[in-house]
């Protein structure tokens, strides 16, 4: 009777390690797993299982899907690029306001040109009218001293007595350049001949004449 159960207790071992043998097989795939341990086979069906999935995935097809957003900077096939007008944009303004500039600068020069002739024009009149006038002012003094040298020259002809009674009541600036261009020999003997207070005067007159005269010189020669 315990002879039957050592058996049938075999028998059934027998069978649960084949059982566990044709598991491991299906399991591992390969004839070289086929004799691990339950525990290692149990192990890998669990690593071996199926996962769930972390997030659904789209079904719809990738043509169905409609077409992801363009960025403002990127132009569509076909077009030309926004960055690159705009680049040209802003090269042709700075090309025009450099023309703008350089038209401004020779309008300028052009006006500069026609004011600086019209004003060495001015200079030359001004010139010329300036060189008229001082020629006519000489003109001017030329006839005046002729005719002081005249006039002086007419009271140097007459007698002391009768060339000092005239010059006792001639206006003192007439009489000062009369006895101015006189000779001194000459107009010597007049003077002594005229009243000693108008002598005195026209003495005096003529110092200081002579004196402005001489200063005068002097600062033109400076």
């Amino acid at each position: 009777m315990r002879s039957s159960v050592v058996i049938y207790g075999l028998a059934a071992t027998a069978a649960l390690l084949g059982s566990l043998k044709v598991l491991s097989l299906v399991e591992a795939g390969s004839p070289g797993e086929a004799w691990r341990t339950p525990n290692v086979v149990l192990a890998q069906a669990r690593a071996q299982a199926p996962r769930p999935a972390t997030a659904p995935s789209d079904p719809t097809p990738q043509s169905a899907r409609p077409p992801a957003a363009r960025s403002p900077e990127m132009a569509a096939p076909g077009q030309p690029d926004p960055l690159e007008e705009s680049m040209a944009a802003a090269l042709r303004a700075r090309r025009e306001a450099l023309d703008q500039r350089e038209r401004n600068l020779a309008t300028r020069e052009a006006l500069m040109a026609t004011v600086e002739q019209r004003l060495t024009a001015r200079a030359s009149e001004l010139l010329s009218l300036q060189r008229d006038g001082e020629a006519e002012e000489a003109a001017a003094r030329l006839r005046a001293e002729s005719s002081w040298t005249t006039l002086a020259k007419l009271y140097e002809a007459m007698r002391p007595r009768d060339a000092a009674e005239i010059f006792n009541e001639l206006d003192m600036p007439i009489l000062v350049q009369v006895v101015n261009r006189m000779n001194e020999r000459r107009a010597a003997p007049v003077l002594a001949a005229m009243t000693p207070e108008r002598a005195r005067q026209v003495t005096a007159e003529l110092s200081r004449m002579r004196s402005q005269a001489a200063t005068g010189a002097a600062t033109v020669l400076r």
